[in-house]
């Protein structure tokens, strides 16, 4: 009997033993510059990147609107070379986001199938459990035969 409770419990020690880190996993299996995108992808999506552009926008039209008219450089209607900026920044910043959620999403499906592992490896413990308190319980019963006849027999 402690043969088989010994290579269940080194069993589970095996499965406890072959769980991976995958957030480590992960991180590590990303190149330089994958990491540089995810990165950037997570400051661009943030509020302050929002902040920061909302900003300097206020900042380049009222400058040009109510500035000192000889020191605007993109007078009032045109603001063309704004306009030009701002879509050249959306132009680089749509490919790099949709590439860094590529990479969080790749992560997120990485993370499903590390938990659903982990998962497996618990479901078999539990059932390693769940045999063993089975296995006990046949003994007891065994054991209050064995006492009930004694007494009978007594």
């Amino acid at each position: 009997m402690s043969t088989k409770s010994e290579s269940t419990k080194d069993r589970l020690k095996q499965l406890l033993l072959s769980i991976v880190n995958g957030d480590n996993q992960n991180r590590n299996s990303l190149t330089p510059l994958e990491k540089l995108a995810v990165k950037l992808t997570e400051y661009v999506g943030s509020i302050g990147f929002f902040l920061i552009i909302f900003a300097w926008t206020i900042v380049w039209l009222g400058w040009n609107t109510i500035g000192p008219v000889k020191f605007r450089f993109d007078e009032y209607p045109a603001f063309v070379l704004w306009l030009f900026l701002s879509n050249v920044i959306q132009i680089f910043l749509m490919p790099l986001i949709m590439v860094g959620q590529n990479l969080q999403g790749q992560y997120a499906e990485h993370r499903a199938q590390t938990s659903f592992e982990l998962s497996v490896k618990a479901e078999k413990e539990i059932e390693a459990v769940l045999n063993h308190l089975e296995h006990q319980n046949s003994l007891i019963l065994t054991i209050l035969t064995e006492i009930r006849d004694r007494k009978g027999s007594e």
